[in-house]
């Protein structure tokens, strides 16, 4: 995803980010993150002195300020252990060629340290979508350019692309609806009741994906991640039901990966051996997985893929994009 602050513009890549994470501490991003510093990046830095319409925040008993009292600061830090620190600016924020949304003044974040993951994605900042006042969305929202309203669309298993809406859209046909409880905790939350595997409930309470925050939908986090309870009696379910399949190891050794070999590489032929997975609401409605939305392709073994659903640390229930 591609954002263009400042006059003139420049357009790094970005990486959207709901706020959640899959471990005991569940922190969101707040703010978009712009690189400053020289990492490996796919795009150019941006340089505050080189925009004539940057400014940077001054530091004020509303935020952290930085050593000298004279600009804001900020800092997240997320459950992987990675974590992104820098200063506040304002700038005019473009949205591409293809959006209806007119340039925008908006604070963001500008990154001067990052660890962990974050240091080594090849995306050049993250475009924050929690639900918080210091958000991108937030602030066109409170500027009333767009509604309180925002769709993302993931591509497929070896197929690139994606898309997000900012603001209202009409639903497609066949749209499935379920409730969402901002009362639950500070993220998006849904209320999940059962998962099925190839039709059948696994035998586990309610109450189990009830836990601590819930389930949060997260579209910063890759896969998904069950409680251990209902994570154990998902894998003994899909395993039954691919018995035939040779269980082979991950591409990564740092990783306990569950991964199976003979699937094939036609990934249109795979709802032909794995079953469908069923996440089933409150109010009844089903989210189906075809294999392709819960596996994700061996880098390393052809014709072999891997459980992109894992255990969690955490009691909550976090379903990833």
């Amino acid at each position: 995803m591609h954002i263009l602050p400042s006059r003139p513009p420049f357009s790094p890549t970005f990486v959207s980010h709901s706020p959640a994470s899959s471990s005991s501490i569940v922190v969101s991003a707040r703010v978009v993150r712009l690189r400053v510093t020289l990492f490996s990046m796919q795009d150019p830095r941006f340089q505050p002195n080189l925009s004539s319409t940057y400014q940077p925040i001054k530091c004020s008993i509303n935020c952290n300020c930085d050593n000298e009292g004279v600009q804001c600061t900020y800092e997240r830090r997320y459950a992987e252990m990675s974590s992104s620190s820098g200063v506040l600016g304002e700038d005019i924020v473009s949205f591409g060629n293809e959006s209806e949304l007119v340039p925008q003044r908006a604070v963001f974040g500008c990154e001067t340290l990052e660890t962990g993951d974050l240091y080594s994605q090849r995306a050049d900042g993250i475009m924050g979508l929690g639900r918080g006042r210091l958000s991108v969305m937030d602030q066109l929202v409170d500027k009333r350019v767009i509604d309180d309203s925002f769709s993302l669309c993931y591509g497929g298993m070896g197929v690139g692309g994606g898309a997000m809406v900012l603001g209202a859209i009409p639903s497609p046909p066949g749209m499935v609806f379920t409730h969402s409880d901002p009362f639950r905790s500070p993220y998006y939350n849904i209320e999940l009741k059962e998962i099925h595997v190839a039709g059948k409930p696994l035998k586990l309470s309610p109450k189990v994906f009830d836990q601590r925050h819930g389930t949060v939908l997260d579209s910063g986090t890759t896969y998904a991640y069950l409680p251990e309870e209902a994570f154990l009696a998902f894998k003994d379910a899909l395993i039954k039901k691919i018995h035939f399949l040779k269980r082979v190891h991950g591409p990564d050794p740092s990783y306990n990966d569950i991964c199976f070999s003979g699937a094939g590489r036609d990934v249109t032929q795979l709802s032909k051996i794995f079953p469908e997975v069923d996440m089933v609401f409150n109010n009844g409605q089903k989210w189906s997985l075809s294999p392709e939305n819960y596996l994700f392709r061996h880098t390393k073994v052809s014709g072999a893929y891997s459980l992109g659903i894992f255990k969690n640390a955490d009691s909550t229930t976090l379903l990833g994009g």
